[in-house]
């Protein structure tokens, strides 16, 4: 299955229901069929083909969807960059995609890191979707299901950005798989104000889709009235990070809460603690809270049913149906249940690698002994009688301190369970520093260190805490690790 089909299938079950909506604008499932089918023709037009790179530069837009639609059909590789991304990774990114079109806002600052044309976004829509549609005249050349669609740049262990290249098959497998286990359905309202330079953010577009659901797309502007906004779009469905689900706790907090319609709220990228967990279910009562688990390189590994989000607290799911996961140790044997080793996934889900990053790709995607591609994912776990996933901590967020093993994800658990503590990053210890933790919140440091010292043993303890404002985040929600090292140096001055 191609991209686009899930698209073609929802217009041509659902053509009237409601696709996208961002601002005033609403398009139906048929016309956003169509306004991809122009853009299409379009790129086409503006020599866009087969396998060829086109990297769109936008904050969350309406007309994003249809171009996502529209270099599928084509077989093109659409590459979504978030606009606040630095000239030094943007100009490391555009080397690496080496893309044959680009569409902008800035277009001189984009225009000097790239040789290929650089057309302004509104412009390029403008002409776009005034044209007519002609897919007859679009190449001849058959989409592949191993064909890219997305290459999703991502950071990690690498200097610069690397990109996961994501084929349809893979795509539309794990969209599926997810949506049996979210269930979006008819008349579902989905809020988003993800990024859709995140998977996360993109595949709302895909789920609705398959549940022939409206995806309300937000640019994160206006923040302070998140709640009303909520609320007047009629929202059914939330999907978050622990950062904004802080945000909308502590404004309903200010406000004294407000009515909704959401009746599922759902969660990935770092860990959303128990606090903050119990904090939304007292905004919206009736929403049932489901934590995921996943990465990039597999879209997703498990999530917890919506029907049971209060039961196995802590654990993040069970793995997506038609998939497998296995917990190892350093050796690469499966370890019984209970037993904390290195999460590793097999399954049509997982993409064949790195773009242009062979090394890297060798690393991470392996050959289990069934011939199987299996993705080892750095992250730890274990799994429990029943098969469900519980999340230990990144390989270089597990260590050992004063002979005990410590996780960074235990330590910002039990600082969120303070009250006054907002959000919590914990740094391992390295040669030159030892444990620290970060905290959002209205406590003095040593406040904080005196309450962990009564929830943690003392070799969890950390030696040092830093009290900010707000936490710096990366465009998906994470913690910015090299801001939070920056401050710490400058504390330490």
């Amino acid at each position: 299955m191609l991209l686009h089909d899930l698209l073609d299938d929802a217009a041509t079950a659902a053509g009237s229901a409601p696709a996208v909506r961002a601002g005033t604008l609403r398009w139906t499932y048929h016309r956003l069929g169509e306004l991809s089918a122009a853009f299409a023709t379009w790129l086409a037009g503006n020599g866009v083909g087969h396998g060829d790179r086109v990297v769109v530069i936008s904050p969350p837009a309406a007309g994003l969807a249809a171009m996502l639609f529209a270099c599928s059909r084509l077989g093109a590789v659409l590459v979504p960059l978030d606009p606040a991304m630095r000239p030094f990774h943007l100009s490391a990114v555009l080397g690496d995609a080496e893309p044959v079109l680009v569409l902008a806002d800035d277009v001189d600052r984009v225009r000097a890191l790239v040789p290929c044309p650089v057309r302004d976004r509104a412009e390029a829509w403008a002409e776009a979707s005034a044209a007519p549609a002609d897919l007859d005249a679009l190449p001849a050349r058959r989409v592949s299901p191993d064909d890219l669609a997305l290459l999703v740049y991502t950071s990690g262990s690498t200097a610069t950005p690397k990109a996961v290249m994501c084929p349809h098959a893979q795509m539309t497998f794990a969209a599926s798989a997810i949506n049996a286990e979210l269930g979006y359905r008819p008349g579902d309202v989905v809020f988003s104000r993800l990024p859709m330079s995140w998977d996360y953010g993109l595949y709302q577009l895909l789920l609705c889709c398959l549940g022939r659901a409206e995806l309300v797309v937000v640019q994160p502007h206006d923040d302070l009235r998140l709640l009303d906004r909520i609320r007047d779009s009629g929202a059914t469905v939330l999907p978050l990070v622990p950062s904004l689900a802080t945000m909308i706790t502590t404004l309903a907090g200010r406000a004294g809460g407000s009515s909704s319609a959401v009746r599922m709220i759902t969660s990935t990228g770092a860990v959303l603690s128990q606090p903050t967990i119990d904090a939304l279910r007292l905004v919206f009562p009736e929403a049932r809270v489901v934590r995921q688990f996943g990465q990039t390189e597999c879209k997703r590994i498990s999530v917890m049913p919506p029907e049971a989000d209060r039961e196995r607290p802590g654990s993040v799911g069970r793995p997506l149906p038609g998939t497998t996961v296995r917990v190892l140790d350093p050796d690469g044997a499966e370890l019984p249940p209970g037993a904390v080793g290195e999460i590793a996934v097999s399954g049509p889900h997982v993409m064949p690698g790195y773009w242009r990053a062979p090394d890297l790709t060798t690393r991470s995607f392996r050959v289990g002994a069934d011939g199987e591609r299996v993705l080892h994912t750095g992250d730890y776990g274990h799994l429990d009688e029943d098969g469900y996933l519980y999340f230990d901590g990144r390989r270089d967020g597990m260590f050992k301190r004063k002979g005990s093993r410590v996780s960074t994800v235990e330590v910002e658990a039990a600082a969120v369970d303070i009250s006054g503590v907002r959000a919590a990053v914990a740094l391992p210890p390295t040669d030159d520093r030892d444990l620290t933790v970060f905290v959002e919140g209205d406590l003095t440091p040593h406040a904080v260190l005196r309450e962990l010292s009564t929830r943690l043993e003392p070799a969890k303890v950390p030696a040092t805490c830093l009290v900010v404002p707000r936490l710096p985040l990366t465009a998906q929600g994470k913690p910015a690790t090299a801001e939070l090292n920056a401050l710490l140096e400058g504390a330490s001055r």
